[in-house]
C-alpha cells in the first residue's frame, strides 16, 4: 500500500502515521519465464564469498519494482563502479588499470567488447587508481576519477564514447586537488547545456568543491576550488548562524540549473548537528549560489552521506549514508522540504532512480539491495524488497528505453 503525506503537517513535523517505517519482506524466488516486461535493468557489482574478484548481478525491474534475476546472471565483470548510457556499461577493472566496456543486450544481459587503459597522467608509474566513473547526460562523454593520478593530486579524465562500437578515446586530464574529491556532478542540462561539472570533497580537513568547464568535445578544464583565495569559481553557501560555516557533502543536479547538496554546519572546525539539505543555482558562468538559510533547510537523519541522487523529474532527491535512506522534495532554488522518514536504517553506500518512480539502494554492511516506489505523494517498499546480495560494491540502473 502506498503511504500518502499531509504536506501541511510535514512542514512542521512528521505525524506518527507517516513516520511508521515500511515493513520490508524477504525476497521471494522469481520465475524468469513469468516475469512482466521490465521498466529497468539493475546491475550490482559484488564480491562473492571466498573471492577476490567481483561479479555483476543482473536484474530486470517490473513496473511495481519487483526484481527478477536475468537468465545469464551473474556476469563475471570484475569492476568497481559502473556507468550506463543505454547501449553500453562501463566500469574500471578491480585489478588492472583498464576501463571495461560491455554491450547491453536487448535482454539486459552483458557481454564484454573492449577496454581502455586509464593511467594517462603518469603512464608506467605506480600512481593512480580508479575512483567512480560517470557519463554526461547524452552518454557521449565518460569521466573517470583517477585517484592520485599525478602521484599527489586527483585527476578527472575525459573520454569520448564511440556510439557504434563502445570504444573509448582519451581526451584530456584535469587536476582536481589533493583531497578525497568524490564523483562528478553535472548541472545545467537545459539552460547551460552541460557546460559545467562539479566534484565535491565531503566535510573533512580537505573539504571543498571543484568546478570544471566542458568543451564542445566533452573534455574538462579546471576552473577552480571555491575555498581557495581568489578562486575564479565562486560558491555562495547558505546563510549560517553567527560563527558557523557550511561545508559540502555530495551533490546532484536537477534537469535545469539547480543542484541539491547536503551541507554540514561547522563551528570552530567542529560539526554541529546533522547535515541539512540545501539548493544551489548555477549562474551561467559555473558559479553556484544558495538563498537557503540555516532555519529553512531540512535536516537529514542520515550522516556520513555516501549517496545523493536526483529523481529524473527533479522533484525528489534521495540522501543515503550512515543511518539509512531518506527522500526530500526538491523545489528548484527554494529550500528543499521533508518528504519521507527513513525508508531503511541500514547504512546505504549507493542509490539510483529509474524513470518509473523506483529508487534502488545497496547496503554493503547489511548485504542488501533495496527497492522503493517513491512519488511526490507517497512511498512504499517494492514487492520482494530487500534482496540479499553478498558484499555489494557498486550499483547502476539502466531505465527503459535502452537500445
Amino acid at each position: 500500500m502506498i503511504r500518502t503525506f499531509n504536506y501541511v503537517c510535514l512542514s512542521v513535523s512528521l505525524c506518527a502515521a507517516a513516520c511508521t517505517q515500511v515493513a520490508l519482506a524477504q525476497a521471494p524466488t522469481a520465475d524468469a519465464t513469468t516475469a512482466p516486461s521490465p521498466v529497468a535493468i539493475v546491475y550490482v557489482a559484488y564480491t562473492p564469498r571466498n573471492s577476490n574478484g567481483n561479479e555483476i548481478a543482473e536484474y530486470s525491474a517490473a513496473s511495481n519494482g519487483m526484481l527478477t534475476k536475468l537468465a545469464g546472471s551473474p556476469y563475471s565483470g570484475n569492476v568497481t563502479s559502473m556507468a550506463v548510457n543505454g547501449k553500453y556499461l562501463f566500469g574500471p577493472n578491480k585489478t588492472a588499470p583498464y576501463i571495461e566496456t560491455y554491450e547491453i543486450e536487448s535482454s539486459g544481459e552483458l557481454h564484454w567488447i573492449a577496454e581502455e587503459n586509464y593511467l594517462k597522467t603518469n603512464p608506467g608509474s605506480d600512481c593512480g587508481s580508479a575512483g567512480p566513473v560517470f557519463l554526461d547526460h547524452t552518454g557521449k562523454s565518460l569521466y573517470l576519477t583517477d585517484i592520485d593520478g599525478d602521484c599527489s593530486n586527483n585527476d578527472y579524465e575525459s573520454f569520448a564514447v564511440n556510439s557504434s562500437n563502445g570504444h573509448l578515446t582519451y581526451l584530456s586530464s584535469a587536476e582536481g586537488g589533493s583531497g578525497s574529491f568524490d564523483g562528478i556532478y553535472l548541472a545545467g542540462t537545459v539552460t547551460a547545456g552541460d557546460q559545467y561539472v562539479y566534484t565535491v570533497s565531503p566535510c573533512s580537513m580537505y573539504y571543498g568543491m571543484y568546478a570544471f568547464q566542458r568543451s564542445s568535445n566533452g573534455s574538462l578544464t579546471t576552473v577552480g576550488d571555491y575555498v581557495v583565495a581568489n578562486s575564479p569559481f565562486k560558491v555562495t553557501m547558505p546563510s549560517a548562524p553567527s560563527g558557523g560555516v557550511y561545508c559540502p557533502w555530495e551533490a546532484a543536479a536537477d534537469p535545469t540549473t539547480h543542484v541539491a547538496m547536503p551541507v554540514q554546519l561547522s563551528v570552530d572546525g567542529a560539526p554541529q548537528g546533522n547535515p541539512q539539505v540545501a539548493s544551489f543555482t548555477e549562474a551561467g558562468n559555473g558559479d553556484l549560489s544558495s538563498t537557503n538559510t540555516s532555519s529553512n533547510m531540512p535536516s537529514t537523519r542520515v550522516t556520513n552521506i555516501a549517496a545523493v541522487r536526483m529523481a529524473p523529474s527533479g522533484q525528489l532527491v534521495a540522501i543515503g549514508g550512515t543511518g539509512g535512506l531518506q527522500v526530500f522534495h526538491f523545489n528548484g532554488a527554494g529550500a528543499p522540504t521533508k518528504d519521507t522518514p527513513l525508508l531503511t536504517t541500514a547504512t546505504i553506500s549507493a542509490a539510483y532512480w529509474d524513470n518509473s518512480n523506483h529508487l534502488f539502494a545497496i547496503s554493503q554492511t547489511a548485504g542488501k539491495l533495496y527497492v522503493f516506489t517513491v512519488t511526490p505523494t507517497g512511498y512504499s517498499a517494492a514487492p520482494g524488497s530487500p534482496y540479499t546480495v553478498v558484499n555489494p560494491q557498486a550499483l547502476i540502473v539502466q531505465p527503459k528505453p535502452w537500445y
